[in-house]
């Protein structure tokens, strides 16, 4: 009996240290992403055009996505993504993971920020699929950068999704075909406390939580500077 006790104890207490670890990690996520968004702000003529910003429907940010790879690559990176609300604004975070794809010709391994605009209602139901690949059921380009979008550049047409990618200070657009977007179920639960649809989440309809604030708040900056 005592040794059973001692198993079931084990096992509670190593439930409990997964789930910190979780949380711990999104927690991590969350601020990483927030500091990508700050770099993103200072980066002027190098950044995301006001433009793209401004009509941005949802945005992700995955902080440090790998990329390896001789010849063939490989992808894998977790982040975090929110939707714009006309009601209530942007909405508490829901946590992605990104894998799958190929850089072509490549070297080595590099890790870099990576910042998705989701710029119309079709890309932005993709998002909110519990799967969807980019290149296959959604459409997906390297976005424009520098302080304004040039005329003439057909980002406004029908991509639904702009791509870049920050390394060294700097953003440049990013084509992410074949790669996989799901839900971190894993974070999701860790930050909410149980499971919450995903959906439901980048709709609004679950309030922001204390520790995603900071986060929000940044973008929301970010979106009204560019607004300007």
């Amino acid at each position: 009996m005592k040794k059973w006790l001692g198993i079931l104890l084990i096992a509670c207490l190593g439930n409990a240290a997964f789930a910190a670890s979780d949380r711990d990690d999104a927690v991590k996520r969350l601020d990483q992403s927030s500091e990508v968004i700050h770099q993103m702000m200072g980066a002027n003529d190098k950044g995301i055009p006001d433009e793209v910003l401004s009509g941005a429907k949802c945005i992700a940010v995955v902080p440090h996505l790998l990329k390896a790879g001789f010849v063939f690559g490989a992808k894998h990176g977790r982040g975090v993504a929110t939707c714009h609300n006309a009601k209530t604004g942007w909405t508490a975070p829901a946590f992605i993971t990104i894998t799958g794809g190929s850089w072509g010709l490549q070297i080595g391994a590099e890790a870099i920020d990576l910042i998705m605009v989701v710029m119309n209602e079709k890309g932005m139901e993709h998002l909110l699929s519990n799967k969807f690949q980019i290149g296959g059921e959604a459409s997906a380009a390297a976005g424009p950068v520098g302080r304004h979008a040039a005329a003439g550049t057909d980002w406004k047409l029908d991509t639904e999704i702009l791509t870049y990618s920050r390394a060294k200070g700097a953003f440049a657009g990013l084509t992410l075909e074949g790669a996989a977007i799901k839900p971190d179920d894993d974070a999701n639960k860790a930050i909410y406390a149980k499971d919450l649809p995903f959906r439901s989440i980048l709709e609004g309809k679950v309030a922001t939580p204390a520790v995603a604030k900071n986060f929000v708040n940044s973008l929301g900056n970010a979106v009204r500077e560019a607004k300007k």
